[in-house]
């Protein structure tokens, strides 16, 4: 009996994987019932588990992507661009997978979840990945030292991303990157604004790199998203800049805490980022609605200076009312309680070009400083 419950279990096992549960549900019950058969079997019985084994490998191959007619598709248009062979594009693609847990964690929040950026800070802005981010800044002093220097990016902005994005190294993430993409690509969830030709913009982007370094596709493991390394840059970041900063002849983001620093940083620059340039200042917003209204609309977008500000009845603090550039009233929801703003600057801005959010940017900056003055603290004794 256990050698049957455990043909069972990888009966279920198998059956389970792919994008079509009715099918797979009809699968499993038919393929129990035919290894669960005794020896002389009707030869209704035998042909019953006949035809459930090869709808199970059928079912197999459609939880493969390889094989849609979507999939090859793509192939010949990523061929066509002349980079990469056609055999070898559908080769690696007929190994990607569909997995059921990325198209729901790309899934929107429920309806109705209030944000709250007090309790978005506290899981990022806490004791343990601040002393994880001293740790990861003394162990990389030079490469975080070099990084501000050359791009003029704070070593503290670039900590505060490498510690939102992995908690420098703790978690990168374990999905298969291929699998990942093709699976928000292919059947991108019909629950959220469709970002399919995003990802698979993506997808081409990954086996580009793979191609170019020599790697295995199925091999890099990354967020559900996609998204690779210490600093969590999708393919086409990677391609586009990501950069060897550590002198060894290659990028590697996952093991090079040299190459996430200098990458990050170096992303940050081409994003705009502009050197001795503050990310906010403090602002006490317009008692009047509309005031108000007219200095969020924007949202993140830098549009508004000094002066326009104060027209509206913003009250900016005195480092705020010198600054020349566009800055953004930014609203930060905390629930129930009172939001929190701040003026963004276009450094601010440059920010949520990591991940298009002011809570995110928020998070990075304000864990950055903590890490900062935790280590000057500790340099100090």
């Amino acid at each position: 009996m256990r050698a049957v419950n455990s043909r069972t279990q990888q009966i279920q096992g198998a059956a389970l994987v792919g994008p079509r549960t009715g099918l797979r549900v009809a699968l499993l019950s038919a393929l129990i019932v035919a290894n669960l058969c005794p020896a002389d079997a009707t030869a209704a019985t035998r042909s019953k588990r006949v035809a459930a084994a090869n709808a199970a490998k059928e079912n197999a191959e459609l939880a493969a992507y390889g094989r849609r007619d979507d999939v090859l598709r793509f192939a010949d248009e990523v061929a066509a661009r002349g980079v990469l062979p056609l055999g070898w594009v559908e080769a690696q693609l007929a190994r990607a997978r569909y997995v059921p847990s990325v198209a729901k964690l790309i899934a929107p929040p429920p309806a109705g979840s209030a944000k709250n950026w007090a309790a978005y800070r506290t899981r990022f802005v806490e004791r343990e990945r601040i002393a994880a981010g001293v740790a990861f800044w003394r162990a990389n002093a030079d490469a975080f030292a070099r990084a501000e220097d050359t791009f003029g990016v704070p070593a503290a902005i670039v900590a505060g991303v490498i510690g939102v994005e992995t908690y420098y190294g703790r978690v990168m993430g374990d999905f298969r990157v291929i699998d990942a993409l093709a699976t928000l690509a292919f059947d991108f969830p019909t629950t959220r604004r469709d970002r399919s030709a995003f990802f698979r913009d993506e997808l081409e982007q990954l086996l580009l790199l793979s191609h170019r370094e020599g790697l295995d596709p199925v091999a890099l493991k990354g967020s559900y998203a996609g998204a690779l390394g210490l600093a969590q840059f999708m393919p086409g970041s990677i391609n586009r800049h990501a950069i060897d900063f550590d002198g060894d002849g290659r990028v590697d983001l996952a093991s090079s805490a040299a190459d996430a620093i200098g990458s990050a940083a170096n992303y940050l620059a081409n994003f705009g980022w502009q050197r001795g340039m503050p990310t906010h200042y403090s602002v006490a917003v317009p008692v009047e609605v509309v005031d108000r209204a007219v200095l969020l609309a924007p949202d993140i977008l830098p549009t508004f200076t000094a002066a326009e500000f104060a027209e509206r009845g913003a009250v900016l603090d005195p480092a705020g009312r010198a600054h020349e550039g566009a800055m953004a009233l930014v609203e930060l929801q905390n629930g129930d309680a009172a939001p929190s703003y701040v003026a963004g600057t276009r450094n601010f801005y440059t920010i949520t070009r990591y991940n298009w959010s002011s809570y995110y940017a928020m998070a990075v900056i304000e864990l950055g400083e903590a890490v900062a003055r935790a280590w000057r603290e500790a340099g100090a004794r």
